[in-house]
């Protein structure tokens, strides 16, 4: 088991690194689309290129990361039913999850999408408007983003198998990360602790 908790740090790794490359993505598209915009309104010029380029980036963001979103546990998760059993159960639960859920949906999708792949590669598909891109590197990101996700589904499982054996802690648990709805409580205190500070200023002036 030493061996592949070994495995899993590495695939963790792995997906931790892509998934902070691909957060520079976010900002370039971002980027591109104020450029295109000024371009467009100030010299009444624009390209259907500017426009496909930022949804390359989107697709880059969103297939590629889905193994780094898998690890940081940040998929929709429903616990209404599974919150209500124990932690062992819920960790069962994963294992059952990605064993007939996860694992059979990246094999069937790569099967799938493999030969679309392979056809626009070899054909050097264009996009249909004017001006457009190539294809194939943007369809290739699905199978790529899908075998990001079945190694961190390795990856999890072998943390899961681990947990139920004592040989770590809860795989599941968020170490040191704040929820979206923590951070904005603490925004909210830190704003109300500023302007009672303020208002304490103004009046002893």
């Amino acid at each position: 088991m030493s061996s592949l908790l070994s495995l899993s740090r590495l695939i963790d790794k792995f997906n931790e690194f892509v998934g902070r490359w691909l957060a520079w993505l976010v900002l370039a598209a971002v980027l591109i689309s104020a450029a295109n915009a000024a371009v467009r309104k100030a010299f009444n010029f624009s390209s259907n290129a500017f426009l496909e380029v930022q949804w390359y980036l989107f697709a880059a963001v969103f297939l590629l990361a889905a193994g780094y979103t898998l690890m940081r546990q940040e998929h929709v998760k429903i616990d209404v039913i599974s919150g209500r059993f124990s932690k062992r159960t819920q960790i069962a639960i994963d294992i059952f999850g990605l064993c007939f859920f996860l694992f059979p949906f990246v094999i069937v999708v790569m099967r799938l999408v493999l030969p679309v792949v392979l056809r626009a590669y070899q054909s050097g598909e264009m996009s249909s408007n004017a001006g457009g891109l190539i294809r194939w590197p943007v369809e290739a990101m699905l199978p790529i983003g899908l075998l990001f996700l079945g190694a961190q589904g390795i990856s999890e499982l072998i943390k899961r198998i681990a947990f139920l054996q004592g040989l770590i802690p809860d795989p599941t648990r968020k170490q040191g990360v704040k929820s979206a709805e923590e951070e904005l409580a603490e925004f909210l205190l830190q704003k109300e602790v500023a302007a009672r500070e303020k208002a304490l200023t103004e009046g002893k002036q």
